[in-house]
């Protein structure tokens, strides 16, 4: 299996290329050369399938025995998987009025990202200690990747991670999730702005090739395309756990809600329609609506300034992943995807052609949900289920509500839930709710932490290409010390 950039000015690369580079060098991102198809037969033998089975099968089909035999990538799974609170790993709670609630967050950071990182962090370690290599991750975060990714690494031998966080931004549980870990291979970062700017630094870095190449640097966001790749399997098993029967022709479809800000979890979606899922895809968007316009006026263009939610991890306004859609729905059209691109890096606004936009409104339906609905949703899911859902699973859930008041007839939906509730206590307060906070999560209160701040009117850049620096010859050192 070779991955190709969506912008085609790069080099083919395999699994390990991908997976150390985040961003392609042509500043595109990796996508399979092909998507294997799925025929009905593989569909009915995967539908009893356990969620880590899954995820392994979907691993197995991009990754290739030859760069990690099958044995070994069950393994790594298993012990990716190895921290999960729920024995399945996932859970479906099916709760009144034919409403599904696929739960993705009973990792250790309680959030969705703990699946797709516990296993790409797997990857990651036993590619360096088979090439007895070090890499320094640098991850920007709106609130939960930082987390996820910090846990997936801490203490490992091979990897230091450098996090940046928007300082005042993402909830108080989040910063102290991040900011508690002391491991010696962890270094936080607090900046003074929105998880926008504190992406600058971070693509201002990467941009210098010679200084990736030198010091290994790679990247954990939700650009990385192993955790599209892991992120797949959430629609499977949601498919299969909400479908009549597998028995009818054609497969009937499911409708997939997506909450999402990046676009990861959606374009892990569209590849797996394309693959042969029959799944139809919603994404609900917060007050920050780039990809409602997208979808629904062909309008991918920034608006003046983020707008704070309370679904805070989705207060994105740039979706990079959009880039992976347009670049499969043009048909792999790498040349319309760079000048798209290329347009929007420029004048941050574009117009989708015609008939992209048509294909893009054909898979994907959309909708954007303001704080007073998010509110409204998590009381009304707690009326009648005694279920609290986070704000992020809130902004999916609304679009079921919606849908079933109107009495429209439609397939069974599933509502994928990217958080527990228990992270969000300030939002559940104001649905007029109780927080419900889990002991680990109280613990936070009382750790000792550490955080570096990036003030504003310093260079973070240069803060950032020092500290990148510092640790590198640091591991050169401990190479030196190893080799006496």
């Amino acid at each position: 299996m070779w991955y190709i950039s969506t912008r085609g000015m790069t080099p083919r690369v395999d699994f390990e290329g991908a997976l150390f580079s985040g961003y392609a060098p042509d500043g595109g991102l990796f996508m399979p050369e092909e998507l294997p198809q799925l025929c009905r037969e593989t569909l009915r033998q995967w539908s009893v399938l356990s969620y880590p089975s899954l995820v392994k099968e979907l691993c197995a089909l991009f990754i290739g025995p030859e760069l990690i035999p099958r044995d070994d990538l069950n393994d790594l799974i298993d012990r990716g998987f190895s921290r999960f609170r729920h024995r399945e790993v996932v859970h479906l709670s099916r709760l009144k009025n034919g409403l599904n609630v696929l739960e993705l967050w009973h990792g250790v950071t309680y959030a969705f990202k703990d699946l797709s990182l516990s296993c790409t962090a797997q990857f990651l370690q036993y590619f360096l200690e088979k090439r007895k290599k070090h890499v320094t991750v640098v991850v920007g975060t709106s609130g939960d990747t930082g987390s996820a990714a910090i846990e997936s690494v801490q203490g490992a031998k091979n990897v230091d991670i450098i996090v940046l966080l928007p300082k005042g931004h993402c909830t108080k549980i989040q910063e102290l999730q991040m900011t508690t870990v002391l491991k010696e291979n962890v270094h936080v970062f607090g900046v003074e702005g929105n998880s926008d700017e504190l992406d600058e630094p971070i693509k201002a870095v990467f941009a210098d090739v010679a200084f990736v190449k030198k010091h290994n640097l790679m990247s954990l966001n939700s650009i990385n395309w192993s955790r599209v790749l892991v992120q797949m399997a959430h629609h499977f098993f949601a498919y299969f756990q909400c479908v009549p029967s597998l028995d009818a022709h054609p497969l009937p479809p499911v409708e997939v809600v997506v909450p999402t800000g990046a676009a990861g979890n959606l374009a892990a979606g569209c590849i797996a329609q394309k693959m042969g899922l029959p799944i139809r895809l919603v994404v609900a968007v917060n007050r920050n609506d780039i990809i409602h316009r997208t979808v629904q006026r062909g309008d991918f263009s920034l608006s003046k300034a983020v707008k704070p939610t309370l679904a805070s991890a989705m207060d994105i306004q740039v979706p990079y992943n959009m880039e992976r859609i347009f670049w499969l729905l043009s048909g792999s059209d790498s040349q319309v995807t760079r000048a798209l691109m290329e347009q929007f890096e420029r004048t941050q606004s574009v117009s989708l052609p015609k008939d992209l936009h048509s294909k893009l409104s054909e898979v994907v339906t959309s909708e954007s949900v303001s704080n007073e609905t998010i509110t409204q949703t998590m009381g009304r899911c707690w009326e009648e289920n005694q279920y609290l859902l986070c704000p992020h699973s809130a902004v999916a859930v609304s679009y079921h509500y919606q849908q079933t008041d109107g009495q429209q007839p439609s397939p069974p939906r599933c509502c994928l839930a990217p958080a527990s509730a228990a992270k969000f206590p300030e939002a559940v307060l104001a649905a007029g709710l109780t927080p419900e906070t889990p002991l680990e999560i109280l613990a936070l209160e009382h750790k000792e932490t550490r955080c570096t701040p990036m003030r504003r009117g310093d260079d973070w850049t240069l803060m950032l290409r020092d500290t990148i620096e510092d640790l590198s010859r640091q591991w050169r050192d401990h190479c030196l010390n190893a080799w006496e």
